[in-house]
């Protein structure tokens, strides 16, 4: 599985009904789980992006799907960034010469 990190803003929708974000998030993890993501954590931020999601999922194709599934809803627009761990990271710069 890999880690990856979904920077959230909600839509003018979104923002309208922030009274359901509980309630939309919940479900979120729901359909993620039935898609074989993982969701890690949901944070609820200040500055420039209102959520943060932190999710494992098999592959860049599903955390994509995940992605569009999110966004069909209306109430947010997400960008995604793959992260790495101490150890992915090290395996990584160990290949630096």
């Amino acid at each position: 599985m890999a880690t990856y990190i979904e920077l959230v803003n909600w839509t003018d929708q979104g923002a309208r009904t922030a009274k359901d974000t509980i309630k939309r998030a919940n479900a979120f993890k729901e359909v993620a789980a039935g898609m074989g993501v993982k969701v890690l954590s949901v944070q609820w931020t200040l500055g420039p992006y209102d959520i943060v999601i932190t999710v494992d999922a098999p592959d860049d194709e599903t955390v994509t799907r995940m992605g569009l599934m999110l966004a069909l809803q209306g109430n947010v627009r997400s960008t995604t960034m793959r992260a790495f761990g101490e150890e992915e990271m090290g395996r990584i710069i160990g290949g630096i010469k």
